[in-house]
């Protein structure tokens, strides 16, 4: 039988009825933008993430680039950013016209390299965007300290991470201002775009307020050049339905995780998943390394077991970045990752014998491998 990369059959049959209940109630409701449903997904969302502040906006990219904004960035300007992420990451910064500057990642742990942060600052660098990535905490306290000597802003991407924690603090509550996406794929997804901005700060939080809503906090009255960037009713109630089944989906992914790191065990050339010290790991993807990558992923496919690659090409690498002049081997350990990098099927609802059978495979593909 055919093992996808992902499939939402498990989670939406499990609350089918608590989202329709919520597609419904907005339906009738005849109130369909900044409503009541996102005012309490907002509050909902700063709770379970510990922030006392949570505003809603039209996706992940927009997080990040209100985030920024929200902080003053401009052009000018250099922010700090891994080498080794998705491209939102550096388009955020694009957007306020500031530059991305790569920093190389840890290689065990495919996130920012807190001791190479310090070799990259210069004069003009105003923040550093940790990207807790495939689900795994930041070391957010080495990160936090770098910052606070330098005096720059720490804006957090939570996308992949929801409910992660570094030291028993959740990722997204230690930046002056982080951002997350809802997008359907993530561990809390929406049934379409959606993303948030969290904070402890109410005046960032007020910002982000009047920039998602065309720089206006009240109706045709408008404060600075602003943006069309809202939660929409329809999604924010989606979240708040399928909010209290996050922990649990979490503990889903991470036994699922346990069972790829036993079963997969001692294979000579495969890099399994590696959670730093003190850090907690929620696994939107689990992540294997090997050198036969194209190889074993071309096997798998061949045995119905789909894959993906997060991401083949670094954004040093793309056409969309060539205006800064990289070019390959500026970044060796990104470029590893990247060619190297190979996403198995991992989502809640997923069960053990699946697992098992993807791990035969891929330990079948070894033996006839070696």
């Amino acid at each position: 039988m055919a093992i996808p990369f992902l499939s939402f059959g498990p989670q939406n049959q499990q609350i089918r009825a608590q989202v329709l209940a919520a597609m419904t109630q907005v339906f009738d409701s005849e109130w369909y933008v900044l409503g009541e449903s996102v005012k309490r997904f907002e509050a909902e969302y700063a709770v379970f993430n510990q922030t006392t502040a949570c505003v809603g906006v039209a996706n992940g990219l927009d997080a990040l680039h209100l985030a920024l904004k929200a902080l003053g960035i401009q052009a000018g300007d250099e922010v700090l950013v891994p080498s080794n992420t998705y491209i939102a990451t550096w388009l955020a910064v694009s957007l306020v016209g500031a530059t991305p500057v790569p920093v190389e990642p840890n290689l065990g742990t495919y996130n920012l390299d807190p001791a190479r942060l310090e070799a990259a600052i210069t004069p003009r660098t105003r923040a550093i965007m940790p990207v807790h990535l495939y689900g795994e905490a930041c070391e957010m306290p080495a990160i936090m300290t770098i910052a606070e000597a330098h005096g720059l802003h720490v804006v957090e991407d939570n996308a992949q991470a929801q409910g992660a924690s570094f030291g028993g603090q959740l990722t997204g509550s230690f930046g002056a201002i982080n951002a997350t996406s809802f997008y359907p794929g993530k561990n809390l997804g929406a049934l379409g775009d959606a993303g948030a901005i969290t904070t402890n700060d109410e005046k960032l939080a007020q910002q982000i307020r009047i920039l998602r809503n065309y720089g206006s906090q009240q109706k045709y009255y408008n404060e600075v050049l602003g943006y069309n960037s809202r939660l929409d009713e329809l999604q924010a109630a989606i979240l708040s339905a399928k909010l209290p089944m996050l922990t649990e989906w979490t503990q889903q992914r991470q036994a699922l995780a346990a069972q790829y790191q036993e079963a997969l065990a001692g294979l000579s050339g495969l890099q399994l998943p590696q959670v730093a010290p003190n850090a907690t790991h929620v696994y939107h993807l689990y992540v294997v390394r090997t050198p036969h990558r194209d190889a074993l992923q071309r096997y798998l496919a061949e045995r119905e077991i789909g894959t993906l690659i997060h991401y083949p090409v670094p954004p040093h690498l793309q056409v969309a970045y060539q205006n800064l002049g990289y070019k390959a081997g500026d970044f060796p350990l990104a470029e590893e990752i990247a060619a190297t990098c190979l996403s198995l099927p991992l989502w809640p609802g997923m069960s053990p014998g699946q697992v098992q059978t993807v791990a035969e495979h891929i330990r079948a593909f070894y033996t006839a491998h070696a």
